[in-house]
């Protein structure tokens, strides 16, 4: 096994479903993070939360990340991923990620249904080889696998747009998507 870069450290070698955590953004290396693994095309956080992770993507197989860790490995908790059907040009960025019960991952976008949670949580931030991208939550939606949002891949109204796709409530195909427009 090679040794994960500094920006990147699991605890996989003492408990199987530990999940990445990240050092400090100044010593971030989004480029080593991309030679460690092509699949990876920035890394996703946001203040005052638990989400701060990579995301992935492989268009010729959206989901690959679901259940595997940054290195391919199986993974409960999966690693986040850009929907297949987007690209870092695209207008609208669909970001998938699991709900974890044990708080990683998506867990902490929950928290965005209470009001002042959302109003102190405001800025998302996106980091690519081509620099950083902030954006704003301007909503958040309670619903379902079949909601339009999931089929906009470019944004309606002009504005770059990153929505943050999890799953929410006790239905199968329950899900909560934090909406965000580019600053």
């Amino acid at each position: 096994m090679t040794e994960a870069p500094a920006e990147f450290v699991t605890d996989a070698e003492t408990e199987p479903s530990a999940e990445p955590t990240e050092q400090p953004a100044a010593e971030r290396n989004i480029q080593a993070l991309i030679a460690e693994n092509a699949d990876c095309i920035g890394w996703l956080s946001i203040d005052g939360t638990n989400i701060s992770y990579p995301v992935m993507y492989t268009p010729s197989n959206p989901q690959k990340y679901l259940r595997r860790n940054f290195y391919g490995k199986y993974s409960q908790s999966g690693v986040p991923f850009l929907d297949g059907r987007c690209d870092l040009q695209s207008t609208n960025l669909i970001i998938y990620g699991h709900n974890m019960r044990n708080g990683t991952m998506f867990s902490d976008l929950k928290k965005y249904v209470d009001k002042d949670f959302q109003i102190a949580h405001r800025t998302v931030k996106f980091e690519t080889m081509d620099g950083i991208r902030y954006f704003t939550v301007t909503n958040v939606l309670k619903t379902n696998t079949s909601d339009a949002w999931y089929n906009r891949i470019a944004a309606e109204d002009g504005r770059r747009c990153l929505v943050l796709s999890t799953c929410y409530g006790s239905g199968k195909d329950g899900r909560l998507l934090i909406i965000a427009a580019e600053n």
